[in-house]
C-alpha cells in the first residue's frame, strides 16, 4: 500500500549522538550544578573556620584521648599482669594444700587451715583476697576459702566467702551456690539452704552437677514439709537424669513426696 506524505510535512531530525542534556535551569537563571558547588565550598569554608577557632579544645581532646590510651595499656603491663602472675604464684601453693586436704584418706583440717592461711613464704586464699583484690586469683580465691571453710566447721565464714565469688563458669556457679546451701543447712537455716540449692541447680545442666542439688533441694523441701516443692525436684531428676547417681534411688522419693 503507497504512503503519502501531507502538505508542509517535515520529517524529524535524527538525534545525534552523544548529545548532551541540557542543564537544568533554577528559575533565577543559574545552574543546579553551579549552586550545589557553591554550597559544598561554603559548608567547607565554615568547617574550616571552626577548626581553626577550636584547634586548641581539638588538640587538647586528642591529648587526653592518647594520654588515656598509653595510661591503660602502661596500667596493664606494669601493674595489673605483675598483680596476677604474683597471685598466680601464691594460688599454686594454697591450692597444693587445699588438693591434699581433699584427697587424704581422713577429714585434715591442718592442711585447710594451710590452704587459708599459708605456708612456706606464700600467702593462702585469705591473704591472696587482701593482697591481691581485683585480680582474678583473688576472686578464685573466695571459692577456695568458702570450701576450706565449709570443711572445717566454720559455716558462716564459709557463707561470706562463697558470697563474694562470682564467675562465668556454669559449673563453677553451681558448685558455689551448692556448697552454700551446705554451709545454710549445717547452721540449720533450712529455707536459706533450699534457695541456694535450687539457684545451684537451676545454674547448670550437667549430668553431674545438677541432679546433684535437686535431690538436695528436694530433699530439703521435704524437711520443709514442701511436698510439692519437693515433688517438683524430684520428677525433675526422674524425667532428666535418670542415669545419674541420683537417679537411682528417685523412684522412692517420688512417692515420698506424692
Amino acid at each position: 500500500m503507497a504512503t503519502y506524505n501531507k502538505r508542509g510535512y517535515k520529517a524529524p531530525k535524527p538525534a545525534e549522538i552523544n548529545e548532551v542534556e541540557p542543564v537544568e535551569e533554577t528559575f533565577d537563571g543559574k545552574s543546579t550544578t553551579a549552586e550545589v558547588f557553591n554550597t559544598l565550598d561554603a559548608g567547607a569554608s565554615r568547617t574550616e573556620e571552626w577548626v581553626a577557632r577550636n584547634q586548641k579544645g581539638i588538640l587538647a581532646g586528642v591529648v587526653i584521648i592518647a594520654v588515656a590510651a598509653i595510661g591503660y595499656f602502661g596500667y596493664q603491663k606494669v601493674i595489673a599482669e605483675p598483680k596476677e602472675v604474683a597471685a598466680a604464684e601464691d594460688m599454686f601453693q594454697a591450692q597444693q594444700y587445699f588438693d591434699q586436704a581433699v584427697n587424704a584418706p581422713a577429714a585434715n583440717d591442718s592442711l585447710f587451715k594451710l590452704s587459708l592461711n599459708g605456708g612456706e613464704g606464700k600467702n593462702g586464699f585469705l591473704g591472696i583476697i587482701e593482697n591481691h583484690g581485683g585480680t582474678d586469683a583473688g576472686n578464685l580465691a573466695h571459692y577456695y576459702a568458702g570450701t576450706a571453710y565449709l570443711n572445717i566447721g566454720k559455716y558462716k565464714e564459709a557463707v561470706d566467702q562463697l558470697e563474694q565469688f562470682s564467675t562465668k563458669d556454669e559449673i563453677l556457679d553451681a558448685m558455689a551456690k551448692g556448697a552454700t546451701g551446705d554451709a545454710f543447712a549445717q547452721l540449720k537455716q533450712n529455707d536459706n539452704a533450699l534457695e541456694f540449692y535450687d539457684k545451684a541447680a537451676k545454674a547448670t545442666q550437667n549430668d553431674m552437677v545438677a541432679p546433684r542439688y535437686l535431690f538436695k533441694a528436694g530433699q530439703t523441701a521435704l524437711a520443709l514439709n514442701k511436698k510439692a516443692e519437693a515433688l517438683k525436684y524430684f520428677k525433675e531428676i526422674q524425667d532428666k537424669y535418670s542415669t545419674s547417681a541420683e537417679g537411682a534411688s528417685i523412684d522412692a522419693y517420688v512417692a515420698m513426696a506424692e
